[in-house]
C-alpha cells in the first residue's frame, strides 16, 4: 500500500517533488499553468492503466463501462523535466487531464518555458476565490441538550436527513458502508480530535488526506469550513449528531486557501479530482465556487457559465465522465446582484446543489440558474438554511448556506448508490432528480427540487421493498409541490383494498378514496391542494397507518 502511495504522488495524483524555491531575479513570481503539445514519450498505457490507476479506480470505470482514454495517462516524463529545469522555474503539480503542469516562476522565465518546443500555451493563476458559507450565529446546544430533544439519535441533524428520506435510508441498512467520498473544503481543524468523528479513525474509513496548498498529508489545520462541512457527512454520535453517510470512507482534501490573495484553487480542485479518481473516489463533495478574483480583468463573467470555459467547470465535468458523482454547492449569491451559480457549479454532469429550509422553501441566498447556455441549474435542493453543523470546539450550531446543502444530499447519494450498485454515475444523478418535488415542473431557482431516497430507490429497483425495517407507511416527496403523492405501503396492508384519507390541518377530510393494495408503491392523485400541512391516513380491516406530509 505504501509503495502504491508513492507511485501515486509521483504520477497518479500528479503531485511533484519540489526544490527549493527559485530565486526572484526582478519580477513578479506567480503561478502558471502550461499545456504540453502531447505525452510524446510517457511510459505509460492504456493497455496497462494498472500503472497509473488503483484496483478500485479501474473497478469504477469497468462497472460503468468507461474506457482508459489517452487523458487519463500521465504526462510525459521528459517534458517535466525540461520543464524543471529551466532556472527559475518551481514545478508544483502536473495534471493527466489537461495534459499540464502548474509552475511558478517570473514572466521572463515564463517566456523561456513557453519557447519549449513541446509547450502548447500558457495561463496564468492568479484568481480570488469568493468566500465560502460561514456558520450564523445561533445558540450552541450542548450534548446533553441534544440527547434530550425529541430526535435522540440524529440530535439537531435530524430535520435535514429526514428531509431526503435519509433516516429511513439508515433504517434501511445504507449509511454509506463501502462507498468512498472525497471532500473539497478549506481545512479540517479538529477532525481528529472530536468525538463526532472518532469513529473514522477506529474503523480505519479515513481513506486518505492531502493538502493541496501546502503540498502535504496535513489537513487538520487551516480553515474551520470543512470540519463543519464534514460533520454533515460523516459524524457519528447517536444522541448528539448523525450525518447522513455515517458510515462511508472518507478522502480529505485542501484545495483551498481562505487566507491567499491570489490562490489558485480553481487547479487545485483539478488536481484534487485526478487524485480521487485515481484512488478509486465514488463522490465528491466540493462546497466550493467561484465568480469573482483579485483582478476584475479575470472575473468569471455570466458568459463564462456554460460548461465548458472555467478552468474548474472543465476539471469537474472530466471528473464525472471518469465515472464520478459529483456534487457542488450552487452558491449564496441569490440574493446579490450577481445571482447566478458558482463555478463549478455550472457543468453539465454535475449535482449543483441549492439551499431549502426545513419546509422545502428555497433560501433567498440561495443562487440560480439558468446557465449561460440554457440549462437548468441548480439542480437539486437539500437543507441549507438553519443546517446543523458541528464546530471544531466540538459543538453543534446552525449554519446557512449551500456549503452545507451540499454535503447533506452527498450523504444521501452515498446510501442511494450503495442501495442501487448496479446504477452508473449519471443514472444516480437521473434517479435523484425523477424523485425530486418538482421533477415535473423544474425551474431555475429549486431545479428538480427536493429529492426522495424512498422514491429514487423505487424508480432504482420497481417492485423491490425496503428491507423490513424500514417498511412503515411513507409519503414521498415530502414536501411536495405536486398533485399527487407516491406512498411506499407497509407490508401488513398489501393485497388488500385500501382506504386512504387525507385530511388538513384543521382536522378537514379533503380527499376519501378506495384504492387497491396490489404492490409496494400507490400512486395518489390529491388534486390541488392548498399549501399547508396534511395528515395521510391508510386503512383495511383494523389496520390503519398515518403519515404527514407538507404541501408547497
Amino acid at each position: 500500500m505504501r509503495a502504491w502511495l508513492l507511485l501515486l504522488l509521483t504520477f497518479g495524483c500528479n503531485v511533484v517533488a519540489l526544490g527549493n524555491p527559485p530565486a526572484v531575479a526582478g519580477g513578479t513570481v506567480r503561478k502558471h499553468l502550461v499545456y504540453f503539445r502531447d505525452k510524446a514519450g510517457t511510459p505509460f498505457t492504456t493497455a496497462r492503466p494498472e500503472a497509473f490507476l488503483s484496483a478500485r479506480a479501474l473497478q469504477r470505470r469497468s462497472k460503468q463501462q468507461i474506457a482508459i482514454a489517452p487523458r487519463d495517462l500521465p504526462v510525459a516524463p521528459n517534458y517535466v523535466a525540461q520543464v524543471r529545469a529551466v532556472p527559475g522555474v518551481q514545478l508544483w503539480y502536473t495534471s493527466r487531464w489537461f495534459n499540464a503542469a502548474m509552475i511558478s516562476c517570473d514572466s521572463a522565465t515564463l517566456a523561456r518555458v513557453q519557447a519549449l518546443p513541446f509547450i502548447n500555451k500558457a495561463e496564468t493563476l492568479n484568481r480570488k476565490p469568493q468566500a465560502g458559507a460561514r456558520p450564523v450565529l445561533t445558540p450552541v446546544v450542548s450534548t446533553k441538550q441534544a440527547t434530550q430533544s425529541r430526535r435522540a439519535e440524529y440530535g439537531l441533524a435530524y430535520a435535514q436527513a429526514a428531509q431526503l428520506d435519509a433516516v429511513t435510508m439508515h433504517e434501511a441498512g445504507y449509511k454509506g458502508e463501502g462507498m468512498q467520498i472525497a471532500v473539497f473544503d478549506a481545512g479540517f481543524p479538529s477532525v481528529d480530535q472530536l468525538e463526532a468523528f472518532k469513529l473514522l479513525f477506529t474503523e480505519k474509513r479515513l481513506g486518505s488526506t492531502f493538502n493541496f496548498v501546502d503540498k502535504s498529508t496535513a489537513v487538520f489545520q487551516r480553515d474551520i469550513h470543512g470540519t463543519s462541512v464534514l460533520s454533515a457527512l460523516a459524524a457519528n454520535t447517536p444522541g448528539f449528531y448523525v450525518g447522513t453517510a455515517p458510515k462511508a470512507t472518507y478522502h480529505l482534501f485542501i484545495t483551498e486557501d481562505a487566507s491567499s490573495e491570489h490562490p489558485v484553487e480553481e487547479m487545485n480542485w483539478l488536481i484534487a479530482a485526478e487524485y480521487a479518481d485515481s484512488v478509486g473516489v465514488d463522490i465528491i463533495s466540493s462546497s466550493l465556487g467561484y465568480t469573482t478574483f483579485d483582478a476584475p480583468s479575470v472575473d468569471h463573467t455570466y458568459t463564462d457559465l456554460n460548461g465548458r470555459t472555467a478552468i474548474g467547470t472543465r476539471a469537474a465535468t472530466l471528473a464525472a465522465r471518469v465515472g464520478m458523482v459529483v456534487l457542488n454547492s450552487a452558491g449564496n449569491d441569490g440574493d446579490k446582484p450577481w445571482r447566478y451559480i458558482d463555478v463549478p457549479a455550472d457543468a453539465d454532469s454535475v449535482i449543483a446543489v441549492g439551499a431549502v429550509d426545513s419546509l422545502g422553501a428555497r433560501a433567498g441566498f440561495s443562487s440560480v440558474g439558468p446557465t449561460s447556455d440554457g440549462r437548468i441549474k441548480p439542480d437539486l435542493m437539500a437543507m441549507g438554511y438553519l443546517t446543523a453543523i458541528i464546530r471544531p470546539s466540538g459543538v453543534a450550531v446552525r449554519g446557512n448556506g449551500t456549503s452545507y446543502a451540499c454535503p447533506v444530499l452527498a450523504g444521501m447519494v452515498a446510501g442511494l448508490w450503495q442501495s442501487s450498485p448496479a446504477l452508473s454515475a449519471q443514472q444516480v444523478i437521473e434517479t435523484l432528480k425523477r424523485s425530486g418535488t418538482q421533477a415535473a415542473n423544474p425551474d431555475n431557482e429549486r431545479g428538480y427540487g427536493v429529492p426522495s431516497f424512498v422514491r429514487a430507490y423505487q424508480l432504482a429497483n420497481p417492485g423491490k421493498r425496503l428491507p423490513s425495517k424500514a417498511t412503515g407507511l411513507m409519503v414521498y416527496p415530502n414536501p411536495t409541490a405536486s398533485n399527487e403523492l407516491f406512498l411506499n405501503i407497509p407490508e401488513e396492508l398489501l393485497q388488500k383494498t385500501l382506504r386512504v384519507r387525507v385530511y388538513d390541518a384543521r382536522g378537514a377530510l379533503v380527499l376519501d378514496r378506495s384504492m387497491p393494495g396490489a404492490g409496494a408503491e400507490m400512486r395518489v392523485r390529491t388534486g390541488v391542494l392548498a399549501r399547508g400541512t396534511y395528515t395521510c391516513t391508510v386503512s383495511a380491516d383494523s389496520v390503519q397507518r398515518t403519515v404527514r406530509f407538507v404541501r408547497l
